[in-house]
């Protein structure tokens, strides 16, 4: 349903009296808005919904969030429950609606109290919190049905309470702060009041001034600063991707089940509900169309659909910046191809804590090379030998027994696997005396790397392009690491596919990585 549709379907619902008496009676405006978001924004802030050409359109997304915000009438009953995050393209209107239409209609029919407002930095808190208050002062309809909202709060001798850049109050008592993430928080409240509102818009900063690092950070004050202001507040998190890695990220991965090796559990334990909006929908019968078509056509999006731009701003999938490694068109799906002999390749941690690396692993099967006989009898290649990505993992187990025992069971599942191949980087030759003893007619062998990691990873990516490396289906583990990398808080899978991508036919290539490999017998 288009935003027009929408509006007139909800116009359509009100009692004839109301919808006869909305343009000229304060009263009519009022109960026409009270429960309905969209109506308010309809009513009060048109200008804001008005494309250049001057008319109203908007997206899913934007019906969908005007929907959502309803539940702000009822009280939070059980705390740490009420928590939402939205993702959608850049340029969707996440702030309009989030900084200004829903928390102005929230608090004009007095369904909040105390909103607090964060963005990544204070500047952009504050022009948010700028934009508010120009509606406040500026806009004659909403000054004339809501007039103790549109003032500030006085003091007894006249002075305002709070009006200024980062936090106002007005008449009625609706307090707005608007803060960066990582201003001081802790103990936010106003006389006894904390905030029943609480917005989180684009947190997470360029890409140019953001590491993994500082995401782990940004993560922990999201966690232990600002959801502790008030549990029983309602949370809504909004945002587009800015790193593969980031919050908006993690959101999208475990929204999508592309973190089922490496969850982000904070999600669930926090209670996030998340609801995603790529730039390209599909619809029930597998037809795609535009989020927005109104802004974006789809053939315009299809256009620009092969470029890291659009994967990072339009369907918060982001890869790397650099274009120097994996794009989607490089990790090519073997189908039913059949593979030969297998070998289990390992990128072992040496600790299980919660920040230590995985130990990367993956499962792959060769398949030979074929050829064609000529009436001379001589041979020409027709398919180079390949490689099969099978399975790929993410683990985190303690190097020892843990491991041991995981290893044992693959080869009891997958008899083909004759080769264990352990990266010895990290461990030295310890890995001989934890996989001892494997069963009969397999091999342990170890590598050692001397390469830079990036080095590897080139070509690794140049034999997925040339297609000597191909996967069975989308292996999800390495996928969410060689579509980030290098900028990815984890390579381990990458490195346990390209070991043993070499060691199954690295020697046929003409670049020879520099790392030595020992073997040891069973």
């Amino acid at each position: 349903m288009s935003l027009p549709d929408a509006i007139t379907s909800q116009l359509a619902a009100l009692p004839a009296i109301v919808r006869q008496h909305l343009p000229d009676r304060r009263t009519a405006r009022e109960l026409a808005t009270r429960r309905s978001p969209l109506l308010f924004a309809y009513v009060y802030l048109r200008h804001h919904l008005r494309d250049d050409a001057g008319q109203i359109t908007a997206s899913q997304f934007h019906l969908d969030v005007a929907r959502y915000a309803a539940r702000w009438m009822a009280p939070v009953e059980e705390a740490g429950t009420e928590r939402d995050a939205f993702v959608a393209p850049r340029g969707c209107g996440k702030s309009t609606w989030l900084f200004l239409i829903l928390p102005m209609w929230a608090a004009a029919h007095g369904h909040k109290k105390f909103v607090a407002a964060f963005a990544h930095s204070g500047p952009q808190a504050e022009q948010h919190l700028s934009t508010f208050r120009n509606e406040l002062e500026n806009n004659e309809l909403l000054r004339a049905d809501f007039p103790e909202l549109c003032e500030p709060k006085l003091r007894a001798r006249g002075a305002t309470v709070a009006d200024r850049d980062k936090q106002t109050t007005r008449a009625n008592g609706f307090t707005f702060a608007a803060r960066g993430i990582d201003e001081g928080v802790l103990g936010m409240k106003v006389e006894q009041r904390r905030p029943d509102l609480i917005v989180l818009d684009d947190v997470e900063p360029d890409e140019a001034a953001y590491s993994l690092y500082q995401v782990g950070k940004r993560l922990g004050t999201l966690l232990d600063a600002i959801l502790p202001i008030n549990i029983r507040a309602h949370v809504v998190l909004a945002g587009t991707t800015t790193i593969a890695g980031g919050i908006v990220h993690q959101l999208i991965q475990h929204e999508l089940g592309e973190d089922v090796d490496s969850p982000a559990e904070w999600i669930d334990a926090e209670k996030f509900r998340v609801h995603y909006y790529p730039a390209i929908m599909t619809d029930a019968r597998g037809e795609e169309y535009s989020l927005w078509p109104a802004k974006w056509t789809l053939d315009y999006l299809q256009s620009i659909r092969h470029t890291r731009s659009y994967a990072k701003n339009m369907d918060n999938r982001p890869v790397a910046v650099n274009g120097a490694y994996w794009t989607d068109a490089d990790l090519y799906e073997a189908g039913e191809l059949p593979t030969t002999r297998r070998l289990l390749s390992l990128d072992p941690a040496v600790t299980s804590t919660a920040k230590s690396d995985y130990t990367g692993a993956a499962v792959l099967g060769l398949v030979p090379a074929t050829y064609l006989t000529d009436e001379r009898g001589r041979r020409k290649l027709v398919t180079p030998t390949r490689v099969v990505v099978e399975r790929t993992w993410h683990l985190r187990m303690t190097p020892g027994e843990e491991l041991r025992n995981w290893v044992l069971a693959q080869l009891a599942a997958d008899p083909a696997i004759s080769v264990v191949l352990v990266e010895t980087n990290q461990g030295g030759e310890v890995w001989a005396t934890v996989l001892h003893d494997l069963p009969p007619g397999v091999r342990l062998m170890t590598v050692h790397q001397h390469e830079p990691k990036e080095v590897r990873a080139a070509r690794l990516l140049a034999a997925c392009q040339r297609r000597r490396v191909l996967f069975r289906g989308k292996q999800l583990p390495f996928r969410t690491e060689a579509l980030a990398f290098p900028n990815t808080a984890h390579d381990d899978v990458i490195d346990a596919v390209g070991s043993g991508v070499h060691r199954m036919i690295g020697k046929k290539n003409a670049a020879e990585p520099t790392g030595t490999t020992a073997a040891y017998v069973a």
